[in-house]
């Protein structure tokens, strides 16, 4: 039992401590963008379950590969929060609140949309490619997939799971959530099983680009940014110098 508790302190002792002092100080405004992405998800549940809802829900937010592709990515961003009409909505709401907040806190809220779209988008263009290929090669999909209603949450829960681990060195954790992706898409070999593989794969693709990368750019703007104030503030005495000089009399001294 000691073993057990000192490799779950190992594992998650300094993620539990983050996100504590930030809920216990700041409550509901520490997680504002996982909670309105439940919210959302709240919303969109309601919605589609009134008479017209799902029609207008579908218009908006559902996704299919079978759809043209800039419809697709049009309706991306929203189909991460219309959940599916045969699985509890209970389910989405907990894994949105808890792991996008997490995310939240640890990864910051610009990191965690990237992650979160990314990744969802990635599951959606793999959908496109499964079908087109067929079912005679490996990751191909039958024709009939592409009429399957290809929403939720789920990808984006996934691969946030995968860039927290990765961030908190739970290194445990994230094998365990690419074990899991990986048999669920060998046991159940579907579309949702497979976008979810994608998603693993995308999210340790950005992990590892933040890992190696995530001061290099934030550096290389700053230097951008501090070249072009300096070229601005040239620039403008420049400016001054021609206008003192074209407006003082030849052979006069300039001050």
């Amino acid at each position: 039992m000691a073993i057990a508790k000192e490799a779950a302190v190992a594992e998650w002792g300094a993620l539990f401590g983050t996100v504590r002092e930030q809920v216990a100080r700041k409550k509901f405004a520490a997680v504002p963008l996982a909670t309105a992405a439940t919210c959302l998800i709240l919303l969109f549940s309601i919605v589609q379950h009134l008479p017209g809802g799902e029609h207008f829900v579908t218009r908006i937010g559902v996704v299919k590969a079978a759809l043209p592709l800039d419809v697709s990515l049009l309706r991306t961003p929203l189909s991460l929060y219309v959940p599916a009409l045969d699985l509890p909505v209970w389910g989405a709401l907990a894994q949105v609140f808890v792991v996008f907040g997490i995310a939240e806190i640890v990864l910051g809220r610009r990191l965690t949309l990237v992650v979160a779209y990314t990744c969802t988008l990635a599951g959606t263009l793999f959908a496109r490619v499964g079908v087109a290929i067929g079912p005679d090669h490996a990751f191909g999909f039958p024709k009939w997939v592409a009429h399957v209603r290809d929403t939720g949450p789920s990808a984006a829960v996934v691969a946030l799971a995968i860039c927290i681990a990765f961030r908190c060195r739970a290194w445990f954790t994230a094998g365990l959530v690419v074990a899991t992706m990986v048999g669920e898409a060998v046991v159940l070999p579907n579309l949702a099983g497979m976008e979810h593989v994608v998603a693993v794969m995308a999210a340790m693709l950005i992990a590892v680009s933040v890992e190696v990368f995530g001061d290099f750019w934030p550096r290389v703007l700053a230097g951008v940014g501090a070249a072009a104030v300096v070229a601005t503030a040239t620039a403008s005495l420049e400016a001054a110098a021609a206008d003192v000089r074209r407006r003082t009399p030849a052979g006069a001294a300039v001050p």
